[in-house]
């Protein structure tokens, strides 16, 4: 076969009938084919749309969705969108079909656009777990990616510390002390968050690798961290594309402390973010090509596995601990279950959330909106606890319950490191150390 490119190429020079010969063809002589759809209906864009959405959703929904199981959601939908009680011949999918272009035949003009939204987003909505489908359009899919990667747009560090974008060391700490000076004397609540604002600005744009980051893509970090006796302190804040590399910057800056024999991964209130990290933090202390962690979907597990390898100067951390709390969610729970399953970590605190879904986008092509493209936020897997069981709506049980009145003695029957055991003490009941 030819290389892609190649093979274009080709099909370049047989369109043009050769170098230095062209011919051309009567019209008559190559009729396009027709556009044919899956139902008569679907000719019209609008109806097209609906069912492309149909479609997709049997495709990339978590669970198996028959014919039947769709059209009767979409029976329901259309009925909640246009007030009315419509008539589903059958529950199939070219039944769907007619019951909807039945619906569009009766608007016109900008409301029948409006009424294609309005049936996806009542699908969506309605699909287990309910509101955790939606329908997003271009605009709302950017916003939803640059969370994910910890991105926000309408912020500036450089604003925050009172210096100019990309400002030299010694002029962003000529910026902060003087903004600094001018808050610190200042009593209302309002002078005190910028304080706090420009103090955390400051700190991400002196270290070098997290000021590359936000330089290069206006990524904010993810992790803190500190050093507690022979303990080293992680506070992940959320999951993010950057992550991995972050805790990476973390392990080798500890190389330079001797003792460390111990570590904490604080993940209370980590609203997770981006799962394909897991893999990547699990197998930092597994190795190359280790199972993980499973997903389940359509009635399949489907293993993840390392794609990295082991990172060896984890081997010092002898006794490691995981913070979880009741806000503790996605992919954090994902990593607090796979550390727990491989006994890699003990978990100490609550029960985690339970959010325990992986969302994807899937694009509609059709267009019903010249200024607006659309896509589907599916449910796509659900992810699985350390006993297999969902974490949906159950959440990972900690080895060590704070709620429990003698949690701290439990302490001594899973941890050996005294430095450990005290920071634990000292720091599960504040919140975590962030600054």
């Amino acid at each position: 076969m030819l290389p892609y490119w190649k093979f274009i190429a080709a099909l370049v020079l047989i369109a043009s009938g050769g170098a230095g010969h062209y011919f051309f063809w009567p019209a008559h002589a190559a009729p396009v084919a027709a556009i044919t759809y899956k139902t008569a209906e679907e000719s019209d864009p609008y109806v097209r749309f609906d069912m492309e959405a149909f479609d997709s959703m049997q495709k990339n929904y978590w669970k198996k969705a028959t014919d039947a199981d769709l059209a009767n959601l979409f029976s329901l939908s259309v009925q909640k969108a246009a007030s009315a009680t419509s008539t589903l011949l059958a529950s199939d999918r070219s039944s769907t079909a007619k019951m909807i272009a039945n619906e569009f035949a009766k608007v016109t003009g900008d409301a029948k656009k409006q009424l294609a939204l309005q049936i996806l987003i009542a699908a969506l909505y309605n699909l287990p777990p309910v509101g955790r489908n939606q329908l997003l359009s271009n605009t709302q899919e950017k916003v939803l990616r640059q969370d994910v990667s910890n991105i926000n747009p309408s912020r500036d560090l450089y604003t925050d510390v009172g210096a100019s974008s990309g400002a030299t060391p010694e002029e962003l700490a000529a910026a902060y002390k003087e903004k600094k000076a001018k808050l610190e004397s200042a009593t209302s609540t309002e002078a005190k968050q910028q304080l706090a604002q420009a103090s955390y600005a400051y700190k991400v744009l002196t270290d070098a690798n997290t000021k590359t980051r936000y330089d290069q893509a206006k990524v904010e970090p993810t992790m803190f961290m500190r050093i507690l006796g022979t303990t080293l302190y992680i506070y992940i804040e959320k999951m993010s594309p950057t992550t991995m590399n972050e805790f990476t910057d973390a392990i080798q800056k500890a190389e330079g402390q001797k003792g460390l024999d111990s570590m904490i991964i604080d993940l209370r209130g980590n609203i997770g973010g981006s799962l394909d990290i897991a893999p990547y933090f699990v197998g930092a202390f597994l190795g190359q090509n280790q199972y993980t962690f499973d997903l389940f979907r359509q009635d399949e597990f489907i293993p993840a596995r390392s794609p990295i390898t082991k990172i060896d100067s984890l081997a010092h951390y002898r006794d490691i601990a995981i913070l979880t709390d009741n806000m503790s969610q996605s992919t954090a729970e994902v990593i607090a279950a796979a550390l727990k399953k491989f006994n890699i970590a003990h978990t100490v605190g609550t029960a985690t959330r339970g959010w325990g879904t992986v969302e994807n986008t899937f694009p509609l092509t059709t267009s019903i909106d010249a200024s607006s493209t659309y896509a589907l936020l599916l449910v796509h897997s659900l992810t699985l606890r350390d006993d297999n069981q969902p974490i949906e709506g159950k959440g990972v049980d900690p080895d060590v319950n704070t709620a429990d009145t003698n949690w701290k003695t439990k302490l001594f029957s899973y941890f050996r490191s005294e430095s450990l055991i005290s920071a634990l003490k000292n720091n599960v009941t504040k919140p975590p150390l962030r600054d």
